[in-house]
């Protein structure tokens, strides 16, 4: 694996640090307290990133993006990650990149045309409808969501919930039970057996579209909005997470970079006892430590990106991305709003929403313990096929 970054990868690189620090950033105190309302900065926000050549970093350029591979985006996509609205502009942000990347290797040539290029393109946003109220999510075996032929099409009844970015959605991917087994089927979201029930209220606020509970009632469509083949459905949900675990590591791992940039730049201003804060060996193991774990989390990114660069499903190794860097992240913002005192929990510094933002990511794609579980079960036949 070669680590050094290519002179037009550092290039890049270097104008998306810019553009988040000159353009993105400033944007922050716009951020819409209602979901429904993002549009308008959405649109701004990518017009800038069209302008600036950063637009649709990991999107092949037949569809109008950079056409950057694993290991490209993840230094792309962790610079953008500085900012909350930087994977918004940059239009690699969940769920919409993960509904990308799925569709460009699944969909057939028409869905490509009708669904993906309008949502590479940022014209559309889309959500994706798989955890249920009584339990599919992480444990997908509970799927109960059901659908089955009527007179030559498709008709889904059942339950969805907590499903980021529906509310303005213009179509869902939904998951669901047939008699061959889970599928996935494309739903606009103007079918009217398609509804929003009500936005869940949560912790993370910074979502265009939030998260909703939603329902299928006799949601009827036609046999072309099977995505891909009936029956095929988990399969091809790994095609999505694997990949879309990895993207969000990346993410966030530029936001527990910008909330250490916000600790350190307070530590060298801030005295306390005679001496700035930086000089406190208790804020020095904090900071050394935030920095040890950024920079295996970014080791553990670019290797599991690498492998899937070169066609590897790398189950494991984005699961256990997925564990060590959410949690990495975690720790190191919170020592950053421990660094920064009260600052770090004012709301008009960015630290605070960092925080409040990042703690669901321990759970959402896999709870940190259900990977723990996967990872160890891999091992244990792996030993046993071995030995």
């Amino acid at each position: 694996m070669e680590f050094s970054l290519s002179p037009e990868l550092i290039h890049l690189k270097e104008r998306t640090r810019k553009f988040i620090d000159e353009i993105i950033i400033p944007a922050e105190p716009r951020v819409p307290h209602d979901v429904g309302d993002w549009r308008e900065l959405r649109e701004e926000l990518q017009d800038a990133a069209r302008a600036a050549g950063l637009f649709a970093p990991q999107i092949p350029r037949e569809y109008g993006g950079l056409g950057l591979n694993w290991r490209e985006c993840a230094v792309i996509f962790e610079e953008a990650g500085r900012s909350l609205l930087g994977p918004q502009a940059l239009n690699c942000a969940a769920p919409d990149e993960g509904n990308m990347h799925m569709l460009e290797k699944i969909a057939s040539p028409a869905q490509k045309e009708k669904f993906l290029r309008p949502l590479a393109q940022g014209k559309v946003r889309s959500c994706f409808s798989m955890t249920e109220p009584d339990g599919a999510g992480a444990d997908p075996n509970n799927l109960k969501t059901r659908a089955e032929l009527r007179d030559g099409k498709w008709v889904i009844n059942g339950r969805k919930w907590f499903i980021s970015g529906a509310i303005g959605a213009s179509y869902t991917i939904c998951m669901a039970r047939t008699e061959s087994g889970a599928t996935m089927f494309l739903v606009d979201a103007d079918n009217p057996g398609f509804r929003i029930v009500r936005q869940v209220p949560t912790l993370d606020l910074g979502w265009p579209g939030g998260h909703a509970e939603i329902e299928f009632v006799d949601c009827a469509v036609e046999q072309d909005a099977v995505l891909g083949a009936v029956g095929e459905g988990f399969e091809y949900a790994q095609v999505r997470l694997g990949p879309a675990r990895l993207t969000h590591c990346m993410r966030w791992l530029g936001a527990a970079r910008r909330a250490m940039e916000y600790a350190i730049g307070y530590a060298r201003e801030r005295e306390s006892f005679g001496a700035p804060l930086a000089n406190h060996q208790a804020v020095q193991f904090m900071v050394a430590d935030s920095f040890i774990e950024m920079h295996a989390a970014r080791l553990m990114i670019w290797h599991a990106a690498w492998l899937l660069d070169n066609g590897e499903r790398a189950r494991q190794e984005t699961s256990m991305a997925k564990v060590f860097v959410a949690e990495t992240v975690n720790r190191v913002i919170d020592r950053a709003v421990q660094i920064c005192g009260a600052r770090g929990i004012a709301e008009d510094w960015q630290v605070a929403a960092l925080y409040r933002e990042n703690r669901a990511f321990r759970i959402y794609d896999g709870p940190s313990e259900v990977h723990r579980a996967s990872i160890a079960r891999r091992v244990f036949r792996r030993m046993k096929d071995e030995g």
